[in-house]
């Protein structure tokens, strides 16, 4: 317990720390907020403007539509807050040696590494991605109970956990590839994918390997789509729930093993 309360207690002064760093700059904070905003009105605009023109897209009507794109913006506001400024950091602490300083800190390295600062900025779409959901569901007349609510919170800290693992995967790559770009457009390939329900891909039959591969393979499909399902459509598969369940036990533990490989390559700045 006590180590879990030291944890608790120098994320919290990781996070005053990147709250003063933001107010700081109010500005630019101000400025960043109001360009996620207007990007989630963007987005409305444009689907609205789809769904005036058809009924459903991939079987999703609507409503069920608004509350998938409140998941993903909520989702992705998780990671973008809490550990894509790290992970794509990484790579610098590699190249400038800077990294030598935190592995001969007496603390896990994963946990300093990648939650050592949180981007303030792009927590309030954390916040917007809720009120889209709760919109939708009321608006909507979506079908909701607590036990729909119950499973979509687990799966949602599962997807944002899995995504989080992907996330990890990719800036490990850093220990060999210093410059850590092209690895990086992989992520925003990922996030494009998460973007969009699963069930597009089965539209044609071109799109259906690469559906199953983005499901099973390299599950990135499942980290929105299912939680939405589960609160949204009125019969979802019980196989995927499960799905995200394994596949976030196992990416989690392949994650922290490849992290920690990496690690054991990495060639420090005194070397």
């Amino acid at each position: 317990m006590n180590g879990l309360g030291r944890y608790a207690r120098l994320y919290l002064a990781f996070a005053r720390f990147g709250l003063a760093t933001e107010m700081s700059y109010r500005m630019n904070f101000v400025i960043k907020v109001l360009v996620e905003v207007l990007w989630l009105g963007i987005l409305l605009l444009f689907f609205n403007e789809i769904y005036r023109r058809t009924g459903n897209i991939a079987g999703w009507d609507y409503y069920q539509y608004l509350f998938f794109m409140g998941c993903h913006y909520a989702l992705a506001g998780v990671i973008e807050t809490f550990f894509l400024e790290n992970c794509v950091g990484f790579a610098e602490l590699v190249r400038t040696g800077d990294l030598d300083h935190y592995l001969l800190k007496p603390i896990d390295e994963q946990f300093l590494i990648t939650g050592r600062g949180l981007d303030w900025s792009t927590a309030p779409n954390i916040l917007q991605g809720g009120i889209l959901m709760v919109f939708a569901l009321v608006v909507g007349h979506l079908p909701f109970d607590p036990l729909r609510l119950a499973l979509f919170a687990v799966l949602f800290a599962c997807g944002s956990a899995l995504a989080y693992s992907f996330l990890l995967i990719l800036a490990s790559g850093s220990v060999w590839f210093v410059r850590n770009q092209s690895l990086m457009e992989l992520w925003w390939l990922f996030t494009t994918l998460m973007r969009h329900p699963r069930q597009i891909f089965d539209s044609a039959w071109w799109a259906a390997p690469l559906g199953m591969f983005f499901t099973v393979v390299v599950p990135i499909l499942l980290v929105v789509s299912v939680p939405a399902e589960v609160m949204v459509r009125e019969v979802f598969q019980p196989w995927t729930v499960i799905g995200v369940l394994l596949a976030t036990t196992v990416f989690l533990w392949l994650s922290r093993r490849f992290f920690r490989f990496a690690l054991s390559r990495y060639r420090s700045a005194s070397s």
